[in-house]
């Protein structure tokens, strides 16, 4: 009896071409399996990385209602503070805070931010002295340098240096308004 073999047509798959069909779905499968996990994580990253930029851009804002609140009470110190209080402006821009109008200082303090929870006491707690006011906005300064460098560990890198980048400059104006003359 004759050996038969099964013939196939031009167009007919091969066993092979079969099994590596398979075998490419099945690590699709797996891939798409993994892969929904990896958005998930990195949506959760996404979300931490938005709340970091929110809580940087209500301190940049909570920092400019300082300056200003401070260029209120002591008119004298225009020239030194005005460069910086732009520099701060130009970082609450950056990290996404909500332009003021053009004549927040003023206005009274209610209207000025109210999302703001550092507005209403940067506006009634002003030195009366201007040294102990270019104090009061160093420490300002200080405390939201720190605030950012303690957040660039879990910062995306994107907003980790861009938080690093402002932490510094709000290092230079801590010298400026306590050194620097």
């Amino acid at each position: 009896m004759p050996l038969t073999t099964t013939r196939r047509g031009p167009a007919d798959p091969h066993r092979r071409s079969v099994l590596t069909g398979a075998a490419a779905l099945g690590a699709a499968a797996l891939l798409a399996g993994c892969s929904e996990h990896r958005e998930t994580d990195g949506d959760k990253r996404a979300l931490a990385g938005k709340r970091l930029r929110a809580r940087a851009a209500r301190d940049s804002a909570a920092l400019l209602d300082r300056y200003e609140a401070t260029l209120a009470a002591h008119a004298g110190l225009a020239g030194r503070l005005a460069p910086l209080r732009a520099e701060v402006a130009l970082h609450a821009r950056a990290f996404g805070a909500r332009e003021k109008r053009a004549t927040a200082s003023a206005a009274p303090s209610a209207s000025a931010s109210p999302s703001s929870t550092a507005s209403p006491t940067a506006r009634t707690d002003v030195p009366k002295d201007e040294k102990g006011a270019l104090g009061a906005l160093a420490d300002a300064e200080r405390r939201t340098a720190d605030a950012r460098l303690a957040a660039l560990a879990d910062a995306p890198p994107e907003l980790a240096r861009l938080l690093a980048s402002v932490a510094a400059a709000g290092a230079a104006h801590v010298y400026l308004l306590t050194e620097g003359s």
